[in-house]
C-alpha cells in the first residue's frame, strides 16, 4: 500500500525553515554540494561545508569552491572534524560519497568505506547533539532493475536479467514465463534489488539515516536520487555521470561509447532541481521518514542523449560508438515517478534535459575535458566486468 497521501486530501506544508538557520553539508564541494550550498545561502541559511577534496573528482579546474560558507577539509570517517562540523548547527545534507557503479565493484572496500562508514562516523558524532534534520543522498541505483508491466497488466517489480540472454546480446528483460515486457515509472513501493557495490552502499547509507531518526527522534529524510545533470560536474572522473563521460569524448572529437544496444532508459534530473528538492527536504515537515524519489519524470534512451549532446556541443556528425556489450552491474531501465516528492515537498522539476544542455556545454568549454573513457573501460575489462 503507497504511503503518498491522497491528491485530493491536500496537505498543509509544515515549514521547518524558521527553526533552522545553520546546515552542514559533507561533500559540499562536490558537483551536487556546491549546488545546495547555494540554494541555502540564496534562502537565508548559513552553511557549513565538510568535505575531503579527493582528487577523482576534485583533481583539477571543476575543483571549484563555494564563495560562501565556512569549509572543513577532512573525510567524513574522521570523527574529530565530524564532530567539530557538526558544532553549532541545526541540520545536516550528507552527500559525502564515493559514487560510480562499474568503479565500485573493484574498489569494494574503498566504497564500503567511505559510504557506509563514513555516513556510520556521522550518525556517531550527532547523537546527543540538538540536530532537528538529516537529509542523505540516496540513488536510483537501489532499485536493480525498474518496474515493468505486461501486455496482460500485470506489475513487475523483482525482474532481473539472465546472464546467459545478456551475454548473447539479448538486453531486455523478460517475464518469468517469458512475457514481454514494458518498462514503466519506477515508485518509491518497488522492493530494492540491489545489483552493485555501489547501490549497496546506498541503501546502507539510507537505512542507517533512517535507523537513526527513529531511535534519537530526529528527523530524517532520504532522497534517492537519478540521473543528476548539469554544469559543474566532474569531467575529468570516468565513473561519474554519463552526460559527462558522453561531453569528455566528444569535446576531444571521440565517438560516445555505449554498452549494449543504446536503447536503455534512464531519467535525467537538472542539479538544480536536485538542490531544490534537499532544500524542500530539510524544510517540510511532513517528510518525516520518507524515501523520496527525485527525477525529472521523463524517460530517455541513451543513444537519444548521446545524439543531443553531440548536436548542442555542434558535432553532429559524431555518432556514438555502440558497444554491444554489458558492464556487471548496469540493468537496463530505471525512469522516476515523482508523485511522492510532489505530494509531500511541493517538488516540481524546472529543467528539462533537451532544454537545459547549452549551459553544460558552455561548461565543458569553459573547463576542457580530458577524455578518460577508455582507461576506465580498460579497467572495467581487465577484471572481467565487461562481458
Amino acid at each position: 500500500m503507497s504511503h503518498v497521501p491522497n491528491p485530493s486530501q491536500a496537505i498543509p506544508f509544515l515549514n521547518f525553515e524558521r527553526a533552522m538557520s545553520k546546515i552542514l553539508v559533507t561533500g559540499g564541494c562536490g558537483f551536487i554540494g556546491r549546488h545546495v550550498t547555494e540554494e541555502l545561502i540564496d534562502n537565508g541559511y548559513e552553511v557549513r561545508i565538510l568535505d575531503a577534496l579527493i582528487d577523482q573528482v576534485h583533481g583539477d579546474a571543476e575543483a571549484a569552491v563555494p564563495d560562501e560558507g565556512e569549509i572543513i577539509r577532512a573525510d567524513v570517517r574522521d570523527k574529530a572534524a565530524v564532530s567539530e562540523a557538526l558544532d553549532g548547527v541545526d541540520g545536516v545534507i550528507h552527500l559525502a560519497a564515493e559514487v560510480g557503479v562499474g568503479q565500485s565493484m573493484y574498489e569494494i572496500a574503498r566504497y564500503v568505506g567511505g559510504n557506509d562508514l563514513g555516513t556510520a562516523v556521522l550518525l556517531e558524532a550527532m547523537i546527543g547533539l540538538p540536530i532537528r534534520r538529516i537529509v542523505v543522498a540516496s540513488s536510483m541505483s537501489v532499485y536493480g532493475e525498474g518496474l515493468y508491466a505486461s501486455e496482460a497488466g500485470g506489475r513487475f517489480d523483482t525482474i532481473r536479467r539472465k546472464a546467459d540472454r545478456v551475454k548473447a546480446g539479448q538486453w531486455d528483460p523478460q517475464g518469468p514465463n517469458g512475457e514481454k515486457l514494458t518498462p514503466i515509472a519506477t515508485d518509491e513501493e518497488k522492493p530494492v534489488d540491489l545489483a552493485s557495490i555501489y547501490a549497496l552502499t546506498k541503501y546502507a547509507q539510507e537505512k542507517q539515516v533512517l535507523i537513526y531518526g527513529e531511535a534519537y527522534d530526529v528527523d530524517a529524510v532520504a532522497l534517492r536520487l537519478f540521473n543528476v545533470f548539469g554544469a559543474g560536474q566532474a569531467l575529468s572522473n570516468p565513473y561519474t555521470g554519463v552526460l559527462a563521460n558522453f561531453a569528455s569524448r566528444l569535446a576531444n572529437n571521440q565517438p560516445p561509447t555505449i554498452f549494449e544496444d543504446g536503447e536503455q532508459r534512464r531519467d535525467f534530473v537538472h542539479v538544480r532541481d536536485v538542490a531544490l528538492a534537499f532544500r524542500l527536504a530539510l524544510e517540510q515537515q511532513q517528510a518525516r521518514g520518507h524515501v523520496i524519489n527525485i527525477g525529472s519524470g521523463q524517460a530517455y534512451t541513451i543513444s537519444e542523449v548521446a545524439v543531443l549532446l553531440a548536436e548542442a556541443m555542434g558535432v553532429p556528425d559524431i555518432r556514438p560508438e555502440i558497444l554491444n556489450k554489458a558492464r556487471s552491474g548496469d540493468i537496463r531501465n530505471c525512469f522516476a515517478d515523482i508523485s511522492k516528492a510532489r505530494e509531500l515537498l511541493g517538488f516540481e522539476p524546472r529543467y528539462r534535459l533537451e532544454k537545459s544542455l547549452q549551459p553544460f556545454v558552455e561548461w565543458v568549454r569553459q573547463t576542457g575535458a580530458i577524455d578518460r573513457g577508455a582507461e576506465m573501460r580498460r579497467q572495467l575489462e581487465e577484471r572481467g566486468l565487461v562481458s
